[in-house]
């Protein structure tokens, strides 16, 4: 397969590259196959991304791949798009083999993927299957056949994965493509032991694409053992899209829950989600506002995945205006035309605040983000505009709020722990302050 050089290397974070791709302006110069131009055509997708544009050539010319991308810069289409084109034009190394795996570090978000496979693969014979854990004996079932059969591409979690191949029956002899998507995220949350021992069951005579929002030291030995002369890209790490107007308010605790109740009354927004620390304070802030009468509903991990499923199926359609959430959806779930983000809490990870304000502006499109600043949170806030690399602008309190701390990152205050976010009177701090975290604490 043909495709660009480019005369200088195209990298930030990822260096020592052996190569770079120039990019390319339109799927038809990919020569890809006129079924999954179809698709793309049906699913409004017209023009490449950048990280298309570097990716897929570099795939389809058959390399190794690792890429830095984030959430909402299109890197799935990056690795399905060069799968959906070989497994269609190209017999397989040997018939009822799975020939691609998808590794990914959620349900959700092997949901996701399949749903987006099997929408560009709409006008071409593919198959591909969602294998992750949660599930009822049916759907094991369900699962065990797919990877037995031969079902072309996989998309799975590591645990459940392992499972099955532990088991013996998974036919991946003719395995031509590994995906390693959302590979940090899989090492925040323990799957490297996984993922090493599910490689160990897979044929060496492989293309490997990895795909990363950061590359610390742990991605870049986990890149050496398993790519082979990779392409190296890196599309616009640790920044917001420039879509998203980005705003902050600087409150006491006290002061947090009635600005989101003005916020979610006078904003026009009709599809978002508010981001909370930990799950507990998820539950309570959604009692909270579904008391208040607002159409909310939580995402965490104590759901049921027939829960989960629902709850995104319902925010995906509309039906479900706010989404309560942790940070189990902040990172790889395709949502589109999100209009409003808000952070309840300032996350502890300046990487995971560009995920959260990711939902929204995805696809060059507008969207709106909120960080709700206490007194504790002013340091990692500090953190966070280091790392973007400008101040977000911080909004006056709403007439009747009474004035909110000082923003400063050089000093945190030492309130005492308290109990729940409860308002004080007119959004007034009164009396012991309610802080919900002791400082230092990692959610």
């Amino acid at each position: 397969m043909f495709y660009l050089r480019a005369a200088k290397p195209h990298l930030a974070l990822c260096t020592n590259p052996l190569e770079t791709i120039a990019p390319v302006s339109d799927f038809t110069a990919f020569g890809l196959d006129q079924g999954i131009l179809d698709g793309l055509g049906a699913m409004g997708i017209r023009k490449p991304t950048p990280i298309q544009a570097q990716a897929i050539p570099a795939a389809l010319d058959g390399r190794d791949l690792i890429a830095c991308a984030q959430t909402g810069t299109g890197k799935t289409a990056a690795f399905l798009l060069p799968l959906i084109e070989v497994i269609t034009g190209y017999k397989p190394k040997e018939e009822g083999s799975v020939r691609a795996l998808i590794i990914v570090p959620t349900r959700e978000l092997a949901l996701q993927i399949d749903q987006q496979m099997q929408a560009i693969a709409y006008f071409t014979p593919i198959t591909s299957m969602p294998v992750y854990g949660g599930s009822d004996g049916a759907s094991f079932d369900q699962q065990k056949a797919a990877l037995s059969g031969g079902t072309e591409v996989i998309v799975a979690t590591p645990g459940k994965l392992l499972s099955h191949l532990n088991l013996g029956y998974v036919s991946i002899k003719g395995l031509e493509f590994l995906v390693l998507d959302e590979a940090d995220r899989m090492m925040d949350m323990g799957f490297i032991d996984d993922i090493n021992r599910i490689i160990k069951f897979l044929p060496k005579d492989r293309q490997t694409l990895m795909f990363s929002a950061t590359m610390a030291p742990p991605i870049r030995a986990l890149a050496k053992e398993i790519l082979h002369q990779p392409v190296e890209i890196t599309i616009a790490l640790g920044k917001p899209a420039e879509g998203v107007a980005q705003e902050a308010y600087v409150a006491h605790e006290p002061q947090k829950a009635p600005l989101l109740e003005h916020i979610l009354n006078t904003n026009e927004a009709k599809s978002i989600i508010i981001f909370a620390g930990r799950k507990v304070e998820v539950k309570n802030l959604t009692r909270h506002l579904r008391k208040k009468g607002f159409n909310a509903q939580a995402m965490h991990s104590d759901l049921e995945q027939g829960e989960r499923e629902q709850v995104m199926l319902d925010f995906r359609n509309r039906k479900l205006r706010i989404l309560v959430a942790t940070n189990v959806v902040s990172r790889g779930i395709d949502i589109d035309d999100i209009d409003l983000v808000i952070n309840y809490d300032v996350p502890r990870d300046p990487e995971d605040y560009v995920h959260r304000v990711g939902r929204t502006a995805r696809a060059a499109k507008k969207g709106q983000a909120v960080t709700f600043i206490s007194d504790k949170d002013m340091r990692e806030f500090g953190r966070i505009e280091q790392l973007i690399g400008y101040e977000v602008k911080k909004l006056p309190l709403p007439d009747g709020f009474a004035a909110g701390p000082v923003y400063s990152t050089e000093k945190r205050s030492r309130a005492p722990q308290g109990g729940p976010h409860r308002p004080g009177r007119n959004g007034r701090p009164g009396g012991r302050p309610s802080g919900g975290r002791p400082n230092g604490h990692r959610r």
